[in-house]
């Protein structure tokens, strides 16, 4: 009886080890074909994909330069890949554009590519000659001269600037003279409406060096003259002055702010 307790245990033992057996044979293989498919997965993540064409292009632009343009101009076509395309190269490229003020790009792994670019924004127009016409042209916060505008058009919230001598596309202003853009850049940001109330600013070289601001108000004839200081509060001041003369029956031609206080001198009238 023992002998043969003792062959039915050694009978179960071994069902049990093959058993077991098959089940690790049976995990192996799994594991096997779970690290192979794993592997392809890599392999086409990181060995394929980033060399096919990209999947995603997306392309946030402006009027006047619209997608198919902005990937010309980029060096982007149907073969381009996240592998093949630097993106401070396109970056470049685009910045090239005349109009556009600021760009980025951005390559998202394995197969997309984004484009966001910001267009340059008129500061001031002003008029120069082409041909034997005379043409509006846009200049923008950073003196940059970049784009013509309609003959005979004019959107009153952006200032006419005169003085230049024939300004031309991709010219820019003297270094001295950037920080008045800079100047009406914000206050058409903060205070258009106060900006509105000046028709022309006409720029004037000094003598001898720097420059003199002559402003002509809307609403008044009297000419005004400042340094090249102009800011929201030096207007407010300005037009608070003329609002004083207005009401007088007698009015300068001009008003000099230049000193920080306004000196004007009475036209004397004629007999």
């Amino acid at each position: 009886m023992a002998s043969d307790f003792s062959y039915a245990a050694s009978e179960n033992i071994a069902v049990e080890t093959k058993s077991s057996r098959k089940v690790e044979k049976g995990l192996k293989r799994i594991l096997v074909i779970a690290g192979i498919i794993i592997l392809a997965e890599l392999i086409w993540l990181f060995g394929v994909s980033p060399f096919i064409p990209f999947s995603t292009i997306e392309v946030h632009g402006f009027e006047g330069f619209e997608r198919n343009e902005i990937l010309n101009t980029a060096g982007i076509d149907d073969t381009s890949s996240f592998i093949s395309t630097n993106i401070l190269e396109v970056k470049e490229k685009l910045l090239a554009h005349l109009q556009v003020e600021s760009a980025m790009v951005i390559k998202r792994f394995p197969d997309k590519l984004s484009i966001f670019l910001f267009p340059r924004e008129a500061a001031a127009v002003t008029l120069t000659s082409i041909g034997s016409k005379q043409v509006p042209i846009y200049v923008d916060r950073h003196g940059v001269f970049y784009k013509y505008a309609n003959t005979g058009f004019h959107d009153e919230k952006i200032p006419i600037i005169s003085g230049f001598e024939n300004p031309q596309l991709n010219m820019r202003l003297p270094a001295a003279l950037v920080p008045l853009v800079e100047s009406l850049s914000e206050i058409a940001k903060s205070s258009p409406e106060l900006l509105a109330t000046i028709s022309e600013i006409r720029i004037e070289r000094k003598p001898w060096e720097g420059f003199d601001l002559v402003l002509f108000p809307v609403h008044s004839s009297i000419k005004v003259r400042i340094e090249n200081n102009l800011s929201e509060d030096v207007l407010k001041y300005i037009l608070l002055m003329l609002s004083v003369f207005e009401s007088s029956s007698s009015k300068p031609d001009e008003i000099d702010f230049r000193s920080g206080m306004g000196s004007y001198r009475i036209k004397e009238q004629s007999l």
